[in-house]
C-alpha cells in the first residue's frame, strides 16, 4: 500500500508543478487587452461610398450648426460650422474600392513629403520665394483631389461651408491644419478649375477691401508683389499647381453662429493644376495668417467623420475641451510656427508597452524630430525605428489571423474576407503622466479594397518628422487650446 501511494505521489508531482508554473506564469503575464473590428460594416461603408450621390445630402447646403460647449472660460465668441468628409460632398469618379484607396494613398504620399519639405527648408533656412515650382508627371484624374493639397497644403479630405462676402455666399471650403493661407476662387477668372460652388464675384460684397503692400499681411506672405499699391500672393505646390490673386480682407461667416470682418485671404484670379471641387482653403495651421490666428481663437476643435461616412461634425472654435479629454502638451517649434506639435511618447499594443528609444519623438535643438498632428494627413508615418516596433509588437499578436500581401505603402495586410468581426489587440497612444488614448479597430486596421483585405494603417517615414494622421483621429473630438498650449482627444464627441 505504501508502494502504491508512493507511486502515485510521484506521478501527481509533475502534474503540480505543472499546474504550478501555469498558475504563476498567468500572473505575470500581462493580460492582453483587445478590441473588436466590425469587418462587415467597414466592407458595407466601402461599397455605400462608391454609389453614394452628394446631390442626395440637400441638408447640408442649409445646415445650421450649434457650437458644442465644453469648458469654455473664454468671453470670446463661439463659432460652428458642419464638417463632411470629401466622399460625402465630391463624388468619387472610382468603381473600384482598391482604385479609390490607392489614388488616396498616392496623393497622401505627396502630402507627407511636402510637410517633411517644410520643415527641411525652414531649416536650412530656404525662403519659398526662392523656389520655383516642378512640372507635374501625375494625371489629374489620379489625384483628383478638391485642392492638390497633396503637395504642400492639404490633401483635401475634409470639408467645411462657410460664407465669404457681405452678404455672405456659401462655398465648400478644404481645412488644413499644416497650412496658414486661406484663399478661394474670385471673378474675373484669368484660369479657375471646376468648384461645386459657383465662383465667388468680389464686386458682389460690400467688405471686399484690397490689402495695401506695406502693411503687416502683406509682409506676412511668403511670396507677394505689388501692383498699383495692392498686395498680390501666390501659393504655388510642389507639382506645378498654383493660385495667384489679390490679397484682401472680407468677412467670413460660420453658419448662424456668427462672423468675422477683415480676415486676410487670397481672392485667386489664376488657379491652375489638379483642382476640383472646392471653392478654396481655409487656412487652420499657427502661423499669423491663418484663419485661427486671425480670428484671434483661444481654442478650436474637430470631430472628423469616418472618411468613407456619409455622416457629418462640426468645427468649432472657442468652445473649450471636453471633459473626459486625454490631455497631451501642445507644442511649437520656433522653426516652423504652421505646425501643430504634441507630446506623443510612445505606444502599447494589446496593453503592453512597446519599446522605443526614450526621447524618440522630442524636438531637438535644431528643429529636426517631433511629432505634429494634422487633418490634411491620412495614415499616420512614424518615425523607421518606431513603426518597425509597433508594427512588429502588432504582428506578434496577430499570428492567428491569415495574412495577406502588402498593398502600397502597408507592409502588413490580413485577409478577413471569411469574416464578419474579428478581435485584435487594442493600439494606444502614449502622451506621458500615464495618459493614454485607446484607437478603436477601425482607425488602425482599415479596408483597402472590397473583399475583405484589410491592412495596418501606419507608415515608416524617413524623415525626423512624425505626423499623427487623420484616419488614427477618426471619431475623436480633437481640440487645440491654444490659450494653454495642450492637445485633448476625446472620443465619441462627434
Amino acid at each position: 500500500m505504501a508502494a502504491a501511494s508512493s507511486n502515485h505521489f510521484l506521478l501527481s508531482f509533475p502534474l503540480f508543478l505543472s499546474f504550478l508554473f501555469t498558475s504563476t506564469l498567468a500572473r505575470l503575464s500581462p493580460q492582453t487587452t483587445t478590441t473588436t473590428l466590425d469587418v462587415s460594416s467597414s466592407l458595407s461603408q466601402a461599397q455605400h461610398i462608391l454609389s453614394f450621390d452628394p446631390q442626395s445630402l440637400k441638408a447640408f447646403a442649409q445646415t445650421q450648426t450649434q457650437p458644442l460647449f465644453f469648458n469654455s472660460s473664454t468671453s470670446a465668441a463661439v463659432f460652428s460650422v458642419p464638417l463632411h468628409s470629401r466622399g460625402s460632398v465630391h463624388k468619387t469618379h472610382h468603381t473600384d474600392y482598391k482604385a479609390l484607396v490607392l489614388s488616396r494613398l498616392e496623393r497622401d504620399s505627396a502630402r507627407v513629403d511636402s510637410l517633411s519639405t517644410k520643415l527641411l527648408l525652414a531649416l536650412n533656412g530656404v525662403k519659398k520665394s526662392q523656389l520655383r515650382p516642378l512640372p507635374t508627371q501625375i494625371q489629374a484624374e489620379a489625384l483628383s483631389t478638391p485642392i492638390i493639397s497633396g503637395t504642400s497644403q492639404g490633401s483635401g479630405e475634409y470639408f467645411s461651408r462657410v460664407g465669404v462676402g457681405k452678404p455672405a455666399k456659401q462655398f465648400y471650403m478644404v481645412l488644413d491644419t499644416g497650412s496658414d493661407i486661406n484663399w478661394i476662387q474670385c471673378e474675373p477668372c484669368n484660369e479657375c478649375y471646376q468648384q461645386s460652388d459657383p465662383i465667388f464675384n468680389p464686386s458682389g460684397s460690400s467688405t471686399y477691401s484690397p490689402v495695401t503692400c506695406e502693411s503687416k499681411q502683406c509682409s506676412s506672405l511668403e511670396v507677394s508683389a505689388c501692383r498699383s499699391g495692392k498686395c498680390l500672393y501666390q501659393v504655388s505646390y510642389g507639382d506645378g499647381s498654383y493660385t495667384v490673386g489679390d490679397f484682401v480682407t472680407e468677412t467670413v461667416s460660420f453658419g448662424n453662429s456668427g462672423n468675422m470682418n477683415g480676415v486676410a485671404l487670397g481672392c485667386g484670379h489664376d488657379n491652375e493644376g489638379l483642382f476640383v471641387g472646392a471653392a478654396g482653403l481655409l487656412g487652420l495651421g499657427g502661423g499669423p495668417l491663418s484663419l485661427t490666428s486671425q480670428i484671434k481663437a483661444t481654442s478650436f476643435s474637430y470631430c472628423l467623420v469616418d472618411r468613407d461616412s456619409t455622416g457629418s461634425s462640426t468645427l468649432d472654435f472657442n468652445s473649450g475641451l471636453p471633459a473626459d479629454s486625454v490631455i497631451a502638451p501642445l507644442m511649437k517649434s520656433r522653426k516652423v510656427n504652421t505646425f501643430y506639435y504634441i507630446g506623443l511618447t510612445g505606444f502599447s499594443v494589446g496593453g503592453q508597452a512597446v519599446n522605443i528609444s526614450p526621447g524618440l519623438f522630442e524636438i531637438n535643438e535644431s528643429g529636426e524630430g517631433g511629432v505634429i498632428i494634422d487633418c490634411g494627413t491620412a495614415i499616420t508615418r512614424l518615425q523607421t525605428q518606431a513603426y518597425n516596433a509597433l508594427r512588429d509588437a502588432f504582428v506578434k499578436q496577430t499570428q492567428g489571423l491569415p495574412s495577406a500581401s502588402g498593398v502600397a505603402l502597408f507592409d502588413t495586410c490580413y485577409d478577413l474576407s471569411s469574416k464578419s468581426s474579428v478581435k485584435v489587440p487594442t493600439v494606444s497612444f502614449h502622451f506621458g503622466e500615464g495618459k493614454s488614448l485607446d484607437l478603436p479597430a477601425k482607425n488602425y486596421l482599415i479596408p483597402v479594397d472590397s473583399s475583405g483585405t484589410f491592412c495596418f494603417a501606419f507608415a515608416p517615414t524617413s524623415a525626423s518628422m512624425s505626423i499623427i494622421g487623420n484616419v488614427q483621429q477618426q471619431g475623436t473630438r480633437v481640440s487645440f487650446d491654444l490659450a494653454n498650449n495642450r492637445v485633448g482627444l476625446s472620443s465619441h464627441k462627434c
